[in-house]
């Protein structure tokens, strides 16, 4: 994709929040709920912090099957819009996509610390970056957008997220001292599949290793450039 259509599907400046929500439609009409890949060799995480009116994206790739670390790389860029509900994916999209851009091993699929298709119109932050890059993506949120759930008490347990009649995800018991996780398909990922991937990705800990990992690697740079900027 060229600077051109980046700054078409991720760039929210002169756009009304009408004209954002139009681009929202227009993105998951290419929406597919199937399996998109073949195999899994190589799987990322993002996650993104904030200091000042700077974001910084990290992008860990990881080995599916060891989930060792083969590259990782961030970027710093000014925030382009304040956090609105459901628009997410105009406030960091600018971000992950120059990061995503910047990783040479290309992963085959990529986790996001947001929603996916748990959204009122199915364009979270996964759903949208997968639908306008063509690359499977699933999203992993700490709390519930839309839908109704019940809740998961055992380690290892999950139950089905439901928004209007139909399911968009999963509450999963991920770790007994936290929350349940809510793990939900962005593109080009069946439902099925976006748990057992999530599932496969966990190693004793509330998140899956792509987004631990992406948010430990946001924090240490946000902290990095802080400290240079105080030297």
């Amino acid at each position: 994709m060229n600077k051109s259509e980046l700054e078409y599907w991720f760039n929210p400046s002169s756009r009304t929040l009408e004209e954002l929500r139009v681009l929202q439609n227009k993105a998951i009409e290419n929406l597919s709920l199937g399996d998109g890949f073949a195999k899994i060799d190589m799987i990322a995480g993002v996650d993104c912090a904030y200091f000042d009116d700077n974001i910084v994206c990290s992008m860990p790739v990881l080995d599916y099957n060891s989930l060792d670390i083969i590259e990782k790389k961030h970027v710093v860029q000014k925030v382009p819009l304040p956090y609105i509900p459901t628009y997410l994916n105009f406030r960091e999209g600018q971000a992950i996509a120059s990061v995503f851009m910047e990783i040479e091993n290309k992963p085959d699929i990529i986790v996001f610390d947001s929603c996916g298709i748990n959204h009122p119109i199915k364009a979270g932050m996964a759903t949208y970056f997968g639908a306008v890059m063509g690359i499977p993506t699933i999203g992993v949120s700490k709390k519930i957008l839309c839908g109704s759930s019940q809740i998961p008490v055992e380690v290892g347990e999950s139950q089905k997220l439901i928004y209007k009649g139909e399911q968009v995800g999963w509450l999963y018991k991920s770790n007994k001292r936290s929350n349940p996780i809510i793990i939900a398909p962005g593109h080009g990922v069946s439902v099925e599949s976006s748990l057992d991937i999530v599932k496969h990705c966990l190693k004793g800990y509330k998140l899956p290793e792509p987004t631990r990992l992406a948010h430990m690697y946001a924090a240490e740079a946000k902290k990095e450039i802080m400290e240079q900027q105080t030297d």
